[in-house]
């Protein structure tokens, strides 16, 4: 990343966390504390920048504050740094936290949620509160009105605050994962998923915001489902203090904390190296998944800000926890989807020159009364956008007999790519599964890296809602663009203009980038949409890798089961499932 753009970056996000707008020479101090040496003539220069790319207005002669349109591209256009800022972010929070659980004084870290109020959604909140499904009971509720609705906002204490308690009595805290903890008769067992909080651009709990994934209210009532929870390394010389700390903590009504494990012992299947402990915590925000499960509109912010413990108030009295702390453990290995992925590459054994051999498949199933409207749709798709979209797909029967999601549909994975380019002596790594928008200029505006994540990124994406293949979804519009254009022009760009696809980056020496260009002619041949190949040290598409390689961009396999989702059609996507044959598939078009 060009150091200029590190600064402007820094600039739009001072002036996001501000409340109002801040002039030059302020803006030079905050900056030096950020480890810029900016004096004021060079941050007036950086603003008439951002002011060019309309990402910052002035006000008067208060200073200049962040647009809509600055706030969109701090979050999207920026995500080869949003990849590295969320682990930063959290080391902040931490270091932030003063809280003294001794005198229940000091800042602490929260989260922030926003719901419709109504009174069954309330209800679902407490009663998780009333079960201890919580960080704490400890809350700052406001209510307030956005038109003619009466919302209800609710921050919450995230277990973040637990780390910055820590390390103020001297124990360092690793943030090291996000993830999904499988419970079972109201014991944690594993975590049925995981993503390194480090190369990814969204948070791992916020990826796993969704109706489809979390099931809060099933641990509820029956002590079986899937919570947020994060997971951090301490120093294992420090987990009898740290194991002392925590029971203190309790007695305050503070804690969540679901495992501590033993000297490099694998935590609910998550890794653990010699020397260390590991600790599971719930999610904070865990009490609005389950509003969210239940079908209310719920807004989380996660681990947002810092505010003083004596603003929250107890939202319940119960000391209830239904969640077992858990004592013993099972040996479980999370795996990586790089490791489950570079093993199903052994199978790919395609021919480029017969067009014969096996390719890696994903397997997204759905129900048998949907597959005829769901074909329609994916023909539909391949129509409108043939470049992204690999033609070849099969129908299978799910080997699940009892599953109700009866009929499968097999789809090619770019995976397979690499498994071809290996198989010609060329190492080929995929380092991010992304969400790029399509655009003149096209843009990454997720990315999460394939070695941190146990579930295939573009599977979260697409639970997430966040696709837009078929260019359905109501699209943002830059009010700052002043320049009249023809007709014809915003036509096309209205078509175009956010359509958001699954692609993934992957990762190849430089040295063989001349042997990897004459295969991939071949490649496209295959089904597999190449829509980029990079040059040495390129940040391709927002996208950075190593210094001595190069990057290549390629739709994702799931593309045509996003547009069936999008339609609002059950289907459950599922990356990297199988292997087939070309020559058993079906053409679109």
């Amino acid at each position: 990343m060009l150091e200029s753009e590190q600064k402007l970056i820094e600039i739009l996000r001072i002036l996001n966390d501000s409340n109002k707008p801040i002039g030059s020479k302020i803006l030079a101090e905050l900056l030096q504390d950020k480890g810029y040496n900016l004096g004021e003539r060079a941050v007036r220069y950086h603003l008439k920048v951002l002011d060019e790319k309309g990402f910052t207005k002035r006000v008067g002669y208060s200073g200049r504050e962040i647009t809509k349109l600055g706030v969109t591209e701090l979050r999207k256009g920026f995500v080869y740094d949003q990849v590295n800022f969320i682990f930063s972010k959290f080391e902040e929070m931490i270091y932030k936290t003063t809280f003294d659980y001794k005198n229940l004084k000091g800042n602490v870290v929260l989260n922030k949620s926003i719901l419709r109020y109504d009174e069954e959604a309330m209800k679902i909140v407490k009663e998780v509160f009333d079960n201890g499904i919580s960080v704490s009971p400890f809350v700052d509720i406001n209510k307030f009105k956005h038109n003619t609705d009466e919302y209800i906002e609710i921050k919450t204490l995230c277990g973040t605050t637990i780390d910055g308690i820590l390390l103020n009595e001297g124990i360092p805290t690793i943030p090291t994962y996000g993830g999904l903890v499988k419970i079972e008769d109201y014991a944690p067992i594993r975590f049925e998923h995981l993503i390194s909080l480090k190369e990814t651009s969204i948070s791992p709990i916020e990826a796993f915001l969704s109706n489809e994934m979390t099931s809060v209210l099933d641990v509820l009532r029956n002590g079986q489902g899937l919570i947020p929870a994060n997971f951090r390394l301490i120093p294992s010389s420090a987990k009898e203090k740290t194991e002392q700390i925590i029971s203190k903590l309790l007695k305050k009504q503070i804690g969540g904390v679901l495992s501590i494990g033993e000297d490099g012992e694998n935590i609910l299947g998550a890794p653990v190296s010699e020397g260390m402990c590991g600790i599971a915590i719930v999610g904070g925000i865990s009490p609005f998944c389950a509003a969210l499960e239940s079908g209310h509109e719920v807004t989380i912010n996660l681990a947002g800000e810092i505010s003083p413990f004596s603003n929250l108030n107890e939202i319940t009295k119960s000391k209830k926890t239904i969640i077992k702390n858990k004592k013993s453990h099972k040996t479980y290995h999370n795996q990586s989807v790089l490791n489950k992925a570079m093993n199903i590459m052994q199978k790919v054994d395609f021919n480029l020159e017969t067009h014969k051999g096996n390719l890696i498949t994903n397997i997204s199933y759905l129900k048998s009364e949907n597959l005829n409207d769901a074909i329609e749709i994916m023909n539909k798709a391949y129509k409108e956008n043939s470049k992204y979209i690999s033609p070849f797909y099969k129908t299978i029967d799910n080997p699940n007999l009892k599953s109700e999601y009866d009929k499968g549909i097999a789809t090619i994975c770019s995976l397979s790519l690499d498994g071809i380019l290996i198989n010609n002596g060329i190492m080929s790594t995929p380092k991010y599964g992304g969400l790029l928008e399509k655009r003149k200029d096209p843009k990454f505006i997720e990315l999460i890296s394939y070695t941190g994540s146990s579930i295939d990124p573009h599977e979260i994406y697409i639970f997430k809602n966040m696709t837009n293949i078929t260019g359905k979804k109501n699209n943002e519009v830059n009010t700052n663009v002043k320049v009249q254009k023809n007709e014809k022009t915003k036509k096309d760009e209205k078509n175009e203009k956010n359509k958001a696809i699954l692609a993934s980056v992957k990762e190849i020496p430089y040295i063989a980038r001349e042997k990897s260009l004459k295969i991939l002619e071949n490649i496209k041949e295959v089904g597999i949409p190449i829509i980029k190949i990079g040059k040495p040290q390129e940040v391709i598409f927002n996208s950075m890798l190593a210094k001595y390689s190069f990057g290549i961009v390629t739709s994702g396999g799931l593309n045509p089961i996003a547009a069936i989702h999008e339609n609002k059609i059950d289907i459950k996507a599922k990356a990297v499932e199988s292997i087939s044959k070309l020559s058993d598939m079906e053409k679109l078009g």
